[in-house]
């Protein structure tokens, strides 16, 4: 399970350490690839094969489903953790999420969210302005 938020620094290499109390559940390697909101998503290998059956699931005939597909599959790369816990994210990944030097890693249960510190402040501000609304939408559906 990953909860909480923390701030790291992107090093030349395109090198971010992942928070220790993440790690663990990435020993046996994990995926990146493109998010939502142009951050970057992370899933441990068991959570990545429960989302990939979902989305090869959806309906090829639908422009969106092959969207998405294409979104998550091709943007995709297996990564590991080096013995300090970083990993390397790929170019074209820090291109997508317009990542600088400064950048919040987000748990969020399943997955961890990678964010340019920029975006997750504006994105995080945008949020919690609307919370009230947002709660009340979900109400609607029973949450």
């Amino acid at each position: 399970m990953f909860i909480g938020e923390y701030k790291h620094s992107i090093d030349d290499k395109g090198r971010i350490a992942i928070p220790a109390k993440f790690r663990n559940a990435l020993k046996i390697g994990a995926i990146i690839t493109h998010g939502l909101d142009r951050c970057l998503f992370i899933y441990g290998k068991k959570e990545w094969e429960i989302i990939a059956k979902k989305l090869i699931a959806l309906p090829f005939a639908k422009s969106d489903s092959r969207a998405l597909n294409r979104l998550m599959f091709a943007g995709a790369m297996g990564l590991n953790l080096d013995v300090q816990g970083r990993i390397l994210i790929p170019d074209y990944l820090r291109e997508y999420s317009d990542l600088k030097k400064q950048a919040i890693v987000a748990g969020l249960y399943n997955r961890i969210e990678i964010w340019d510190e920029a975006s997750w402040k504006k994105y995080k501000n945008k949020t919690e302005a609307s919370s009230d609304d947002i709660a009340e939408k979900l109400g609607e559906l029973g949450i």
